[in-house]
């Protein structure tokens, strides 16, 4: 057997192997790592040494001479005798024609290599590639051409979610959260749509919102107007029945300039409720609470006038006491300019302090913009209606005690009724208030001025128009004595 490979030979290969990667152009500890690998290789090789030193001059050989092969290669250009051109191009592959086979495998496990089409790149331009796609027969489970992608395109109305773990082109599509749109496909983000805009029902573009009001356009706005006017001339007619027949004792019963001033507020009260119907402007937002709650307390306070007479009048002891001439004539015009005056401080430093504005509200309804006026200060318009409503609570309580006094046709009694019908109403009204929103809000408004003023009108006047145009054998002063035979001491000095 030949020696061993001595060591000047195993430095010499180390030292050739620096030729070698100067060649090659390998870095640095490439070398060293490669040095010492056949140092080690060669200290443990039994093989003759003749070999060893043959082995690797081939392979040394064999890596110096890849470039140079790779130079030749790379500009092969030749014509073979089918007349195919061969060369490579620019990145090293092989241009030419192929052509493209389909694995056709039927139900008797029999198959078949069938040319569907061609790839020519020496082609005229749009038909290097030309598949006959009715030649091809795709698998069983699939009838149409099978898509070869991860995941559809997200449409427009949808965003991308990446799958964690998985690649880019695998990812989920989800619609865009309410008031965000798409515009594009495989949209990696949505887009929120500017406050005075909605989305439509697919997301992918924002439109305008309607805006919303009550308007006299629209059934609900025509109603309630309609009914507003249609009490204003019931009370007008009320009013000029009771100045035609002025001088009869059942006019004249209670005061009958309270009675004129309580159907002039009345009017204005079915009125005022054209304030809230229409596009919010800056005269109608600023008076329309105001003046339905000082025309408010101007009809509680004439009621309440109205019941305090009856209450005085009675408890007279003497027909004739200055007591009861003092009080005839003091108490109804105190009372009647006292309590408005009230409101009308209230509603006056609520216009200075935070005076009531129009307002496009955009944030109670994502899909429209509700024009409405603005309080401008909550607490104020509570206490305008915490007022009105204390007012109304105190004279039902009054009309309540004054019910039971003489007299066949007691007042009293009818404003008892009135009240309680007011008050439950404007109860009934704060939580059905704050529960709507929009032009319904509005429209809740309207029917408790409405149907409040209405019970006033009714029960209070329309007994006495009935006596008047109906029966009025009745409208004489023994009818309103009473059975009991005690004279009624309201209707005289009227």
């Amino acid at each position: 057997m030949s020696a061993l490979l001595p060591p000047q030979h195993t430095v010499f290969i180390a030292a050739d192997l620096d030729t070698v990667s100067m060649s090659l152009k390998l870095p640095p500890e490439r070398v060293l790592t490669l040095r010492q690998q056949i140092v080690d290789l060669l200290s443990r090789q039994k093989a003759p040494a003749s070999q060893i030193l043959k082995l690797l001059g081939t392979m040394a050989a064999a890596i110096i001479a890849i470039p140079l092969v790779l130079h030749y290669v790379k500009n092969i250009h030749f014509t073979t005798k089918t007349g195919d051109e061969v060369f490579f191009d620019g990145n090293g592959d092989a241009v030419a024609a192929y052509n493209i086979i389909n694995l056709q495998i039927f139900s008797d496990h029999l198959y078949k290599l069938e040319k569907v089409g061609r790839i020519d790149p020496w082609a005229s331009q749009g038909k290097e590639i030309v598949i006959d796609v009715n030649a091809v027969i795709w698998n069983e489970h699939y009838t149409q051409i099978p898509t070869s992608v991860c995941s559809k395109s997200c449409t427009m109305g949808h965003r991308k979610i990446v799958n964690p773990g998985k690649p880019p082109c695998c990812f989920d599509c989800v619609p865009c959260s309410t008031g965000e749109i798409a515009n594009e496909t495989d949209s990696a983000n949505c887009l929120m749509c500017p406050e005075d805009q909605w989305t439509t029902d697919t997301h992918d573009k924002c439109i305008e919102k309607d805006i919303e009001f009550l308007s006299y356009e629209e059934p609900l706005g025509k109603f309630l107007a309609g009914i507003a006017v249609t009490f204003f001339l019931m009370t007008l007619s009320v009013l000029l029945i009771f100045i035609k027949y002025k001088d009869t004792p059942i006019v004249k019963a209670n005061n009958r300039s309270l009675s004129y001033f309580l159907l002039l507020s009345l009017m204005f009260c079915f009125l005022c409720t054209l304030l809230f119907i229409g596009y919010p402007l800056k005269l109608t937002c600023t008076f329309q609470q105001p003046v339905f709650g000082i025309i408010f307390s101007i009809c509680i306070s004439s009621v309440l006038a109205k019941t305090v007479t009856v209450i005085i009048a009675f408890k007279a002891t003497k027909p004739e006491s200055i007591i009861k001439k003092r009080a005839r004539l003091l108490t109804p015009k105190i009372i009647t300019v006292t309590c408005p005056l009230i409101q009308v401080i209230i509603c006056t430093v609520w216009l200075i302090v935070s005076c009531p504005f129009p307002y496009l509200n955009a944030k109670s309804n994502h899909r429209r913009i509700i024009a409405e006026c603005n309080e401008g200060s909550k607490v104020f318009f509570y206490v305008m209606l915490g007022y009105t409503g204390s007012l109304a609570i105190m004279s039902f309580i009054v009309a309540f005690l004054a019910r039971k006094l003489p007299g066949s046709f007691n007042e009293a009694k009818h404003i008892t009724f009135s009240l309680l019908i007011f008050v439950s109403v404007w109860i009934l009204f704060i939580p059905a208030y704050l529960s709507t929103q929009g032009k319904y809000t509005t429209a809740v408004e309207i029917f408790a001025i409405l149907s409040s003023s209405a019970a006033l009108l009714g029960c209070i006047f329309f007994g006495r128009c009935y006596i008047i145009l109906i029966r009025p054998e009745k409208n004489n002063k023994d009818h309103l004595r009473g059975k009991d035979g005690l004279r009624n001491k309201i209707y005289s000095n009227n």
